[in-house]
């Protein structure tokens, strides 16, 4: 389904621009936001959560942690440790979940994690500062050494999405003997045609501003542009486009693309992003656009 919103008060924000989200889950939360800083709001669902076909790699962690085969465990999202709590309580009470991670350096990358780690009472030793980078991650880890050792220690990374091999990379290279926990991935939406019109509309310059909350939606947006023989020409009408990013780690993955964020929020959270990108929006477009102005 795709939610579009005109709102006829331009004043302020937004100004009557129009804006493109490719937000899901929040979808009818962020064409709200839209609208109440002054833009027209089209939101196309982009992503769908998929849980994994098989969950034996998850299966496999809860029965080692079980048996004291972890010395660290890397939670990277709340939902994927909510998922991954999910899965390991199939086949071990909870309790016993939770208190075999009681026992061991427990490292949060953000708020999200730290909350559900909160929730089930595991505390956390080492919790990973605003932007939640891998590379935040790492820096933290390194600036932490002397307490929290990676040489030699078996770490269990619960992955989120797709897996990040710079960040399994850096943990192997300091030592640590790495394990992977995928819990769950993303797949397109079960309805695409959203998405492909809002690719035929950017390649129309039918767009002025497109918020991105995250570095799947940016992959998903690619592909379907591929699919449809579409890429150069959504090239060209990003490229007039305000292209605004929640934060570096979907920054990095417009980077991989060849595009370049004109916007982070000062926070990465949904609201911030998009109450600063109306706030800059004009003056960002207009030097987007004219740049010898």
């Amino acid at each position: 389904m795709i939610v579009i919103v005109e709102n006829e008060n331009s004043k302020g924000g937004f100004a009557g621009l129009r804006v493109l989200s490719l937000e899901s889950r929040r979808a009818q939360e962020m064409a709200k936001l839209i609208e109440s800083n002054g833009g027209k709001a089209t939101v196309a669902p982009s992503m769908r959560e998929i849980p994994l076909a098989s969950n034996t790699q998850a299966i496999a962690f809860g029965r080692k942690l079980s048996e004291g085969g972890f010395d660290i465990v890397i939670f990277l999202t709340g939902v994927g440790t909510r998922a991954l709590t999910r899965v390991v309580e199939t086949t071990y009470p909870v309790e016993q979940f939770v208190a075999a991670l009681r026992k061991l350096t427990i490292v949060a990358r953000g708020p999200k994690p730290v909350a559900a780690l909160k929730e089930l009472g595991v505390p956390v030793t080492v919790a990973v500062p605003e932007p939640n980078t891998w590379r935040d991650l790492l820096r933290t880890l390194d600036d932490k050494a002397a307490s929290v050792p990676l040489k030699g220690r078996r770490v269990a990374v619960q992955e989120y999405g797709t897996s990040n091999p710079e960040l399994l990379s850096g943990l192997s290279d300091r030592g640590a003997q790495v394990t992977r926990v995928p819990v769950y991935e993303w797949g397109l939406p079960e309805d695409v045609e959203p998405l492909r019109a809002a690719v035929t509309s950017i390649a129309r310059d039918e767009f002025d501003v497109i918020l991105f909350t995250t570095g799947i939606q940016v992959s998903h947006l690619f592909q379907v542009a591929a699919e449809m023989n579409q890429e150069n020409p959504m090239r060209r009408g990003l490229s007039k486009m305000l292209i605004a990013s929640i934060g570096p780690v979907t920054s990095e993955r417009l980077n991989e693309f060849g595009l370049r964020a004109d916007i982070e929020p000062t926070h990465p959270k949904m609201g911030y992003l998009v109450n600063e990108t109306a706030q800059r929006s004009t003056d960002v477009l207009r030097q987007k656009r004219n740049p010898t102005d």
